[in-house]
């Protein structure tokens, strides 16, 4: 999920969908209806973090060149 909302920031359009990613996705669901709610928001946290690493990474190569 963090893959996807890194993506979605920065514009980038996937183009790979996984069957057995989503399948894993619906067992997990049949045995704990919030862990979708959980995921979301490591995903985002961890999102968040990527993101603003490289915000940091880029400021920084800019001002050295």
């Amino acid at each position: 999920m963090a893959g996807a909302f890194v993506c979605a920031s920065l514009g980038i359009v996937p183009t790979v969908r996984h069957a057995d990613y989503i399948g894993s996705w619906l067992e997990v669901l049949r045995e704990d209806n919030r862990a979708i709610v959980r995921a979301a928001s490591a995903a985002s946290k961890a999102a968040d973090y990527v993101l603003a690493s490289g915000h940091t990474a880029s400021a920084a190569v800019s001002s050295a060149a």
